[in-house]
């Protein structure tokens, strides 16, 4: 789909202000071709600017990570946090801590969280930041002490009425802990609401670490529920190995999926008696060891292919749950020439803008990330709700607000793409609800 003309100016002032970012400029195209049919309708949303703000964070925050390693040296790193929109809330998203993170993917990803927060229908702005630290291979104690420098910086810019970030890749409740810690020591209150994400011991919610995997895997069940189908009896292909693939598989064979191959950053595995899912925690969650370890462990029919492609393995349903852009064109065809009928983005834009574009014409049933991986940030939102109330709630009671959560997200996709005329399109339902949301709260609170 190309942009509306009177959307092209928006589009090349991005590319000029922020040069060299493309995961941003690819983010800022994918919402801007879903716009020209809103602006037909309702041409006042090009007033006052609006577009082009809602395309400029309203902060921009890097600032040096200087810490000592087990051998006494001193190592630095860079630390980013965007916030990028408050018009519905306090800033909301989470922090990556992977040697790829730059401010254009923080940009990205804060964008993309701006969408997908308004989708929730929750009061929770857009937000996003990390650090270039990679915590492979360091020890705890290095994880400890990188983990407080950041926060020592990064605790002036927080707080639950302001920014409050949350878990991503590299980041999980050990390192919210040690990041929570050190806010705690340096400003002398227990602000629960400050970051999500944590230990139920100390303020966390159930469900949180499950929530992106089960909330993309109802998103799924819901599209194929549209067509009288379900994930019962299919075969699922699910990318990576942490957090939202291992909890998407397990959702996936709830449903009564079959769950046929997981990968990482060196290879794949298939197992066509299904993949033990208990065996995968064991190996990521305890071990901390490369999935390679699986065809070690198996007994049966495993076979592991280093740097292999898990989009070339047959199957119906498949679930990009590792990173951004890993699901590309020449994936897309293997996919489609396989039989694939339905595709969820557990990760942050998975899927290259080709593979889409194939994917629709092929008639594919396909969930765009900012939408179907929505549970993660509705969970963390959840999580602030009991922090305020001083609450905890049950596991079934937070996954069924999950599961109505998501319901509802589906819908509000699908209701839009029918009432802009593109039935199915769930890439522009999400775009252009998620963007008439967050106008409106622009739009209500003036030019700031």
């Amino acid at each position: 789909m190309a942009i509306d003309e009177k959307l092209e100016p928006v589009m090349a002032e991005v590319m000029r202000r922020n040069p060299g970012e493309t995961e941003f400029h690819q983010a800022t195209r994918e919402v801007l071709e879903s716009l020209g049919v809103v602006l037909a309708r309702h041409p006042d949303y090009a007033q006052d600017a609006l577009l082009e703000r809602i395309c400029e964070p309203e902060r921009q925050i890097i600032f040096r990570v200087p810490w000592v390693d087990d051998d006494g040296c001193v190592q630095i790193n860079r630390g980013f946090r965007v916030e990028f929109n408050s018009a519905l809330g306090p800033y909301k998203g989470g922090l990556r801590f992977h040697p790829s993170v730059s401010l254009g993917i923080v940009k990205f990803l804060g964008f993309e969280q701006t969408f997908k927060n308004a989708l929730t229908g929750m009061p929770i702005g857009g937000g996003k930041g990390g650090s270039d630290f990679n915590p492979r291979g360091r020890s705890e104690g290095e994880i400890m002490r990188f983990c407080q420098s950041l926060m020592t910086e990064l605790y002036r810019h927080i707080g639950e009425y302001t920014d409050v970030p949350a878990g991503d890749i590299g980041v999980g409740q050990r390192e919210i802990g040690f990041m929570f810690g050190q806010y705690k020591r340096i400003t002398n209150r227990y602000e629960s609401g400050v970051l999500t994400g944590k230990g139920l011991r100390w303020g966390g919610s159930r469900v949180r670490r499950e929530a992106t995997g089960y909330g993309t895997t109802y998103f799924v069940q819901s599209m194929l529920a549209t067509k009288g189908d379900s994930l019962e009896g299919k075969r699922v292909v699910v990318s990576g190995s942490g957090n939202v693939a291992v909890y998407t598989m397990e959702k996936v064979i709830q449903f009564g999926g079959k769950v046929v191959a997981c990968s990482d950053s060196n290879g794949i595995v298939v197992d066509e008696d299904g993949i033990d899912l208990d065996l995968v925690k064991e190996i990521k969650e305890v071990r901390r060891e490369r999935i390679s370890t699986y065809k070690k462990l198996r007994k049966g029919n495993a076979t592991y292919i280093e740097d292999g492609r898990i989009w070339t393995v047959p199957c119906d349903i498949a679930m990009p749950s590792a990173t951004q852009n890993e699901l590309n064109g020449a994936d897309a065809k293997a996919l489609i020439g396989n039989g694939c009928i339905a595709v969820g983005e557990g990760a942050n834009m998975p899927t290259t803008p080709e593979a889409v574009r194939l994917f629709q014409k092929a008639g594919v049933l396909f969930a765009p990330g900012k939408a179907s991986n929505a549970g993660g940030v509705a969970t963390s939102a959840l999580e602030m709700q009991q922090n305020a109330s001083r609450d905890s709630w049950t596991f079934e009671q937070t996954e069924a607000r999950l599961a109505t959560i998501m319901a509802a997200i589906h819908d509000r996709c699908a209701e839009t793409a029918d009432d802009y005329g593109m039935p199915g399109n769930y890439v522009a339902g999400a775009n252009i609800a998620g963007f008439i949301r967050v106008s409106e709260a622009m739009r209500a609170l003036g030019v700031i």
